[in-house]
């Protein structure tokens, strides 16, 4: 065998052992890539089932069970973005029913101006106009003191319930301090200020589109479903976290 023949030789041993070699290589990313991609769809799957089941927690301290036999998290409207509710994107409103009457909605509310920023809520309010109950979903108020709109925290959020623009009146839909209703929090005004003008003026939309929004309802096809016992029962069984994102200051 000459140098040429041993030199081509060499070359095609070489290019077989880079071919091979490439093709386990690609076999490797190919099954790590399923994995991968099966894993991300499990996991998926069970962060959407967790949260909601925690959203059905919250509406069901808002509203409890025995006041509505639908099921609230698919019976919804999709409504346009707006200042009263401290939207800029639409949002989403749970309808509560009981057999084909509209017993109470459940509103998603920003309230812009917390002490810390943002304060997202949500506003259950009955056909009559009055309060159902208000939730804390998150915020970032100071531990300690803004942290008492948490029910977990302290039962100041209850004070709303049954509520209306007409009890009080709403010139005091304000904080004992800036001579309204409701009480403020010791050394922290700022946030129940925030919180109170936020639910008064989702009761102010909700006065002014009552009407609108049963007939959008009554417009929107509805999946027709009744509650799952088995939501039902883990909905009373737990307690809901409330997301937070803490901040350390404690001066007002």
């Amino acid at each position: 065998m000459n140098f040429h023949t041993t030199i081509k030789t060499r070359m095609m041993n070489l290019n077989s052992t880079i071919f091979v070699s490439g093709l386990i290589l690609g076999l490797f990313a190919i099954l790590g890539t399923a994995i991968v991609g099966i894993t991300h769809e499990s996991t998926a799957a069970k962060i959407a089932d967790n949260e909601k089941m925690a959203k059905l927690r919250r509406l069901n301290q808002i509203l409890p069970h025995d006041q509505y036999d639908n099921d609230l998290l698919n019976t919804t409207l999709v409504i346009a973005p707006d200042d009263r509710l401290g939207q800029r994107k639409a949002s989403t409103v749970y309808i509560a029913r009981q057999q084909t009457e509209i017993s109470a909605m459940i509103f998603s509310v920003i309230a812009p101006k917390g002490y810390s920023g943002k304060i997202k809520m949500l506003v259950g309010i009955n056909m009559d106009g009055s309060v159902a109950g208000v939730r804390i979903v998150s915020h970032k108020e100071t531990p300690g003191l803004g942290d008492a709109i948490e029910i977990e925290r302290s039962d100041w959020i209850l004070g709303f319930n049954l509520r209306s623009l007409l009890n009080p009146d709403e010139k005091n839909w304000k904080v004992k301090r800036d001579g309204g209703y409701f009480d403020q929090f010791t050394g922290a005004t700022i946030t129940p200020r925030a919180v109170v003008r936020a639910v008064r003026l989702c009761l102010v939309y909700f006065n002014r589109h009552r009407q609108e929004l049963i007939d959008q309802y009554h417009q929107t096809p509805q999946k027709i479903a009744q509650k799952d016992p088995a939501e039902k029962g883990t909905a009373e069984a737990e307690t809901p976290e409330t997301d937070r994102s803490r901040e350390t200051s404690s001066n007002r």
